[in-house]
C-alpha cells in the first residue's frame, strides 16, 4: 500500500480540487488485470487471504501503486495459466491497465511493471516462486 496520500488530477482549481487515493488506483489497476484472458490469479499477502476467505473480494490484491516525482509507478505479482506467452499476456495486463486508467482517472502512468511469481497448471495446483 502507497504512503502517499492523495493524486491531484485536477487541471481547473476554480470549482475545487479533485484528488484519487491510491488504492483507489490499486483497485482500478487489479479489475483491469483481471479482464485479461492468461491471467489465473494475481498474489496477494497474508490478510488478503484472510479478508477473502472471509467473503470479501480484494480487488487490489497483488498490486503495488507507488507515487513518485516522475509519476504514478505500479507494480502487479501475477500468476498466470500454463502455456500462454508470458511476454504477450504481461503486454496485454499493462496496455489494459493503462488504458482503463485514462479512461477513468486521466492520469499518465509512469511504468507498470509485471512481476510473474507463479504458474497455473492444469491439476489445480501452481508453482510460485518464494521470496
Amino acid at each position: 500500500m502507497s504512503e502517499q496520500t492523495l493524486l491531484n488530477v485536477s487541471d481547473n482549481d476554480a470549482l475545487g480540487k479533485v484528488e484519487i487515493a491510491p488504492e483507489v488506483i490499486e483497485v482500478i489497476a487489479g479489475i483491469a488485470a483481471t479482464e485479461v484472458k492468461g491471467l489465473y490469479a494475481m498474489r496477494g499477502n497474508f490478510a488478503s487471504g484472510v479478508a477473502e476467505r472471509l467473503g470479501k473480494k480484494p480487488h487490489n490484491k497483488g498490486v503495488r501503486v507507488e507515487l513518485t516525482e516522475n509519476g504514478v509507478s505500479i507494480d502487479l505479482y501475477v500468476i498466470l495459466h500454463f502455456g500462454v506467452s508470458i511476454p504477450i499476456v504481461a503486454q496485454e495486463i499493462q496496455t489494459s491497465i493503462r488504458q482503463t486508467l485514462i479512461n477513468m482517472t486521466a492520469i499518465e502512468i509512469e511504468e507498470i511493471n509485471i512481476h510473474v511469481v507463479g504458474i497455473q497448471m492444469e491439476d489445480k495446483t501452481f508453482t510460485e516462486v518464494e521470496e
